[in-house]
């Protein structure tokens, strides 16, 4: 038997898909532009994050990335910035990296082999 917690979890799933190919057909059928565009697909994967999160439903890091690395291209486009993006991606993405390798507990290491007797 499927809790309510894990109905309403799959039907805020199915609403965000939902959403993003409207969406998306939306704004391919009125021409608003990359910037826009990427804005609103933003908006939707955040959007379903944070109800997860108000929610007590498990957030899923990966969706939490993609839709801030979605909303830094749309406000890339909108300003008008002239730096390369995916650089700027790139230092970001291996920042994150590295404060994840140094934050929080870490399994100890493996220990050395023992001789044998």
């Amino acid at each position: 038997m499927i809790s309510e917690r894990d109905l309403f979890a799959r039907r805020l799933d199915s609403a965000g898909w939902g959403l993003f190919a409207i969406w998306v057909g939306t704004a391919l059928l009125m021409n608003v532009g990359w910037g826009w565009g990427l804005l609103g697909v933003a908006a939707i994967i955040l959007g379903a994050a944070a109800l997860r999160w108000f929610n007590g439903l498990p957030i899923e890091g990966f969706w939490v990335a993609v839709g801030l690395m979605v909303l830094a291209c749309s406000l890339w486009e909108l300003l008008g910035i002239s730096w390369p993006l995916i650089p700027v991606l790139l230092i970001g993405f291996g920042l994150a990296v590295l404060w994840g390798a140094f934050r929080g507990p870490h399994a100890p290491p493996p220990s050395a082999p023992r001789a044998l007797p």
